[in-house]
């Protein structure tokens, strides 16, 4: 089995916050793979299904934020998991709004549900980071993060969402990289074929055809009284 857990804060005043992508990624999951619902265990809100072969549990903590590591800690003592079973999907200053990363290990970069699992797990567990960018000075972190995403945002924050849920088979196998494939295919899809060319290099289709020549006209062999003959008719 594996332990998928998304950070967050309970509640629905929190429910948008920047701080919560973990908690809307895990949401994503569970609607599009048909888990079961959710309810309440382990000091969170738990839900089970499949993702490919793999057996995977879904984990919001309700311990809110800086207490994550509890629920974290009941979850993977019931089910007998090691670190190496638990991947965290949380939000991530340091990375632009839409980026995503996968880590495995490493330290909590002052986040403070990463600062409690770490203190009840160790370090090495996986990471998916989702990007929420920075605010620019870390006094106004704390308000940021606590606050909804705008409304210009919610067209990439439902493509990185889409991105994630499409990936959680090969998260769940192991494959990062094919993983993060079909993020990018949500978030940075290939540009159609159809796509205008730039200026100044025309496609073979798009160059205007070549106006056909004219063809000569035909040489008049009549002769002199001929034509004249002919005026008169």
């Amino acid at each position: 089995m594996k332990l998928f857990v998304g950070l967050g804060n309970p509640g629905g005043k929190y429910a948008r916050n920047r701080h919560n992508i973990g908690f809307m990624a895990l949401d994503q999951i569970a609607a599009d793979h048909g888990f079961s619902p959710w309810k309440s265990k382990f000091q969170g809100q738990i839900c089970e299904g499949k993702l490919g072969h793999e057996k995977v549990l879904l984990l919001k903590p309700e311990t809110f934020m800086n207490l994550s590591g509890q629920s974290v800690t009941a979850a993977m003592k019931f089910y007998k998991l090691t670190p190496d079973d638990v991947t965290v999907l949380h939000d991530e200053l340091d990375l632009a709004p839409g980026k995503c990363r996968v880590k495995q290990g490493g330290g909590h970069a002052g986040h403070n549900g990463l600062r409690s699992i770490h203190q009840h797990i160790g370090a090495e567990y996986g990471r998916v980071r989702l990007g929420i960018g920075h605010p620019g000075h870390k006094d106004a972190v704390a308000g940021y993060v606590l606050r909804d995403f705008p409304k210009a945002d919610e067209g990439w924050l439902d493509d990185l969402m889409r991105g994630i849920s499409d990936g959680a088979a090969q998260l769940a196998a192991g494959d990062g990289g094919k993983f993060m494939n079909a993020v990018s295919l949500r978030t940075a899809p290939a540009r159609s074929s159809g796509s205008k060319p730039k200026p100044g290099k025309e496609t073979a289709e798009a160059k205007p055809a070549k106006p056909a020549k004219a063809a000569p006209a035909a040489e008049d062999d009549r002769s002199t009284m001929q034509k004249l003959l002919d005026k008169f008719k």
